[in-house]
């Protein structure tokens, strides 16, 4: 195996990595939660308490980097990630996850302590202890430890990767052998916890803690442990709602100025309330507190005694969501492009940018991704042309069972997704803003000029090698001698039609001479008309230009 280090830079691919993979297992842990409450958000909440770590990871910046350009202090970026994580940790399984970073960020913590610094990478020895400290948090934070849970399939983890340390090997074998460890322990919960086994299911939260070893294993040696299906041997069973008498709220929140002694007596007070009790503790006096309760209030005012609430959630277990505290803001633009200087037009503009992979088409997979990464709950979606309609529809049928609200707004290319943000306006109702978008999009014209690979007849004529071809829809409509004798020609004809405002995208090596010759045609023979010019790098069509 690859002896790659976990230093901070790989710390932050795993976070990326772990996110992506939770995205990808979602609907299928899911599927697997009956325990303590069948609620099928198991999966949803860990994604997102890990999207939040990550989410804290970037906003620690490019600062505390080393003389090779990584990040140096793997116990600051631990610490980031527990406290994003504790901060938005969603449900039972988020609370429990904030409290597996926690115990990484304690034990690099300490590590850098012992070596008076700056702590470079996590070592086979570092990552045991950590998981072996996870194990005490955890059952910390929920009061007792119950078999056939993550806790059990997290211990094993730990267990695994001790004797891996004892037997010397490489850090990379070290977590090979604790996601192993883990999945054996896995198929173990069943026969430990009646309710799983009446529903042919394998621990949900136990399932997730895999995918993020999996995701360590991924990220140390950049190959995916082989694993089977996990799926409930009676969907019914897994898929049923919440049993009667199960209480009607999830509450959570975040409890500051609080110490040990009041934290349990706050779980105290709460068990008479509820059940499912976790209090998972942060560095400072500030602990993440979740409970299922028939009187949310009350399980809110019980904390009033003790400290002080904020970053208050209410779930209907029943169905529905009360405040918006899972999300970082209300509404984003994500926009699809192509070309690093694309992805610099469009971040300057406040759009969220996501790139195709060269030759290679969106998915709705790589979609819902970028749809969760932007961190709101309303995503305006430009696609310019590089997302397929079913891509789009079956990401917007997952992101809307996440509660993701997202508007896809008619652009076919990218001058006319700039049209498009330039009115965006998030201060707007929804419907508002989306329809503003698509008018403005609508509004403006659009075409593209390529170069003539081989002899060909087309609608505008034949053209010959090193010929510019205008296009407009799927069609020649002007054959030039080159680039600038199309790209003038286009314009021309789009102008015949009306318009004020010409917009240029240069593609990939397309020389600044182009940019100056349209500009100079424009100006003269198309006086009061306004033209702007943006080096894209966009592959594949030289110009894209547009006219409003």
């Amino acid at each position: 195996m690859s002896a790659r280090r976990l230093d901070a830079p790989a710390l932050r691919r795993w976070a990326h990595t772990a996110v992506a993979d939770l995205i990808t297992h979602t609907d299928e842990i899911n599927r697997l939660n009956v325990f303590p409450v069948a609620d099928s958000d198991t999966g949803t909440n860990m994604l997102f308490t890990m999207r939040a770590a990550w989410a804290q990871v970037d906003s620690c910046g490019d600062g505390g980097h080393d003389s090779e350009g990584g990040d140096a202090d793997v116990a600051a970026l631990t610490a980031a990630m527990a406290d994003g994580a504790l901060r938005g940790a969603r449900g039972n399984s988020g609370v429990i996850l904030s409290q597996i970073l926690r115990a990484v960020a304690d034990v690099t913590r300490s590590a850098a302590a012992e070596r008076g610094g700056v702590l470079p990478e996590i070592t086979a020895a570092t990552l045991a202890a950590a998981l072996r400290h996870a194990e005490s948090l955890v059952v910390a934070s929920m009061g007792e430890a119950v078999d056939g849970t993550i806790v059990s399939v997290l211990r094993a983890a730990a267990s695994a990767a001790e004797q891996a340390v004892v037997e010397q090997v490489p850090l990379a074998e070290v977590v090979a052998a604790a996601a192993q460890g883990a999945a054996e322990a896995l198929e173990r919960t069943p026969a430990q916890l009646d309710v799983l086994a009446e529903a042919g299911v394998v621990d949900a939260g136990g399932r997730g803690l895999l995918v993020l070893l999996d995701a360590l294993s991924v990220t140390l040696t950049g190959q995916a442990p082989l694993r089977r299906a996990y799926e409930p041997a009676s969907t019914a069973a897994a898929s049923a709602p919440p049993a009667e008498g199960t209480p009607q709220f999830e509450v959570m929140y975040l409890l500051t100025g609080c110490d040990a002694a009041a934290a349990e007596a706050l779980r105290v007070r709460l068990n008479e309330l509820g059940d499912s009790v976790a209090i998972a503790a942060s560095d400072a006096d500030r602990y993440s507190v979740h409970v299922h309760a028939d009187d949310a209030g009350a399980a809110v005012e019980a904390a009033l005694r003790f400290g002080t609430p904020s970053n208050i959630q209410i779930t209907s277990l029943h169905g529905g969501r009360h405040g918006t505290a899972a999300w970082t803001r209300e509404r984003a633009v994500l926009a699809v492009v192509e070309g690093d200087g694309a992805e610099r037009l469009f971040g300057a503009e406040g759009a969220q940018v996501l790139q195709p992979d060269p030759g290679t088409p969106i998915s709705a997979h790589q979609l819902l991704h970028a749809l969760v990464n932007t961190g709101a709950a309303q995503v305006m979606v430009l696609p310019n042309g590089y997302v397929a309609a079913e891509e789009l529809l079956a990401g917007w049928a997952v992101a809307s069972e996440w509660g993701i609200t997202m508007v896809p707004v008619p652009t076919g290319s990218m001058v006319q997704g700039l049209a498009a943000l330039a009115v965006h306006d998030p201060d707007r109702p929804l419907v508002d803003d989306g329809y503003t978008m698509a008018r403005a999009a609508g509004g403006t014209r659009y075409g593209s000029v390529r170069v003539a690979i081989e002899e060909a007849l087309t609608w505008a004529g034949s053209c010959r090698p090193g010929d510019g071809l205008g296009i407009a829809g799927d069609e020649v409509v002007i054959v030039g001698a080159d680039v600038v004798a199309a790209g003038t020609g286009l314009i021309d004809l789009m102008l015949a039609a009306g318009g004020e405002l010409v917009t240029v995208l240069l593609g990939a090596g397309v020389d600044g001479a182009v940019g100056d010759a349209l500009t100079e045609h424009v100006h003269r023979r198309h006086p009061g008309t306004e033209l702007t010019l943006f080096h894209t790098e966009h592959r594949g069509d030289a110009l894209l230009i547009g006219v409003e």
